[in-house]
């Protein structure tokens, strides 16, 4: 039974990939460098809106001499004023979350983005307040995949990591859930580095937010559907 249940944010919850674009072009135009590719920025998506820009300025070419404070203090005001603005919850998001919660299923949000930005695209897209806990990639001391974020978060929510899921849609999330020793799903939408997730092998791979509902709540009568090559 699955008392505890987390979701990473972008990419899982929510598509925030053209608003994340968005900020980190406004902020190589203010530079007087190029913009880039959206989906080579969702590539970057995974660590937290500070380290995607750090290995976006890896990429530039040294002789531009950028400062790179200066940077990511710019960003830091481009992304403040876009985080939220475009994000769009994925199919099927709300009306499970409004399931899982009136059966009493504990639901945490956990991402890498900083606290204060995945708390504005909770409120922006009104998914806040089906959350008990939210943990960003600033909010302890750890990030994912390190095993003592989802500890921390089960632990919070009263269960036992046994009774407990982690959805992503990276590698990340699923080094997360392995490490804490909590259940590894995953939705195949998203970003992962442009890569599919089903290559990483979640124990369980979900094809919609509802087929997660029906797992939760009648998980007897749903089919385990597993990837290849593991468990």
């Amino acid at each position: 039974m699955i008392e505890v249940l987390s979701f990473d944010l972008d990419g899982t919850l929510v598509d925030t990939g053209g608003e994340i674009a968005a900020a980190v072009n406004d902020t190589l135009r203010d530079f007087a460098l190029a913009p880039r590719a959206q989906a080579e920025i969702e590539a970057l998506i995974g660590a937290g809106t500070r380290e995607l820009m750090h290995r976006l300025l890896a990429r530039v070419d040294p002789r531009q001499r950028l400062h790179e404070p200066a940077v990511l203090r710019r960003f830091e005001q481009h992304y403040a004023a876009h985080a939220g603005a475009a994000a769009q919850p994925y199919p099927g998001c709300v009306e499970t979350l409004r399931q899982l919660r009136a059966a009493d299923v504990r639901l945490a949000c956990v991402t890498n983005k900083e606290q204060r930005h995945a708390q504005r695209v909770l409120d922006a897209t009104a998914l806040a307040p089906y959350f008990e806990l939210l943990v960003g990639g600033d909010t302890l001391a750890w990030k994912k995949p390190d095993a003592r974020v989802l500890r921390h978060v089960v632990a919070a929510l009263g269960s036992r990591p046994a009774h407990a899921a982690h959805v992503g849609d990276s590698q990340t999330d699923l080094a997360a859930a392995r490490n804490a020793g909590v259940a590894d799903w995953a939705v195949p939408w998203g970003y992962n580095a442009g890569t599919p997730i089903a290559q990483a092998q979640p124990t369980r791979l979900f094809d919609s937010f509802a087929a997660i509902a029906a797992a939760v709540l009648a998980p007897s009568a749903v089919p385990v559907r597993r990837t290849a090559g593991l468990h």
